[in-house]
């Protein structure tokens, strides 16, 4: 449990540092960075299941690079639920998901899963 915790704590920190340095993403404060943690993992685990299987044939026409827009559409789909965060498009959003899984595995690679 402690670890899971650490490991939220540690995600929110790194999506407000992001935040902080990429341009077009705006997050108004370290609480609101932990919730969008939370909200991201929500979305991950309810709807990215779903969707997934919905474009397997164009993820797989594009060689799996559509998983990019999927990952891009969960982060703009949290900056329609939160009032602290802001993302300009789409292509931002994408950045921001790819800079935040480098993030994450790093982590994951510290902290152990």
């Amino acid at each position: 449990m402690l670890q899971f915790v650490v490991k939220i704590i540690l995600n929110g920190v790194a999506i407000f540092m992001v935040a902080k340095y990429l341009p077009g993403v705006e997050l108004v404060s370290i609480q609101d960075a932990i919730i969008l943690v939370i909200v991201l993992s929500v979305l991950n685990a309810i709807l990215r299941p779903i969707l997934g299987f919905l474009a397997f044939p164009i993820t797989v026409i594009t060689l799996g690079l559509f998983s990019l827009v999927l990952n891009g559409a969960m982060v703009l789909l949290a900056d329609y639920f939160l009032a602290g965060f802001a993302v300009r498009d789409l292509l931002i959003a994408i950045i921001f998901s790819l800079v935040l899984s480098l993030v994450n595995a790093a982590i994951d690679m510290v902290i152990g899963k």
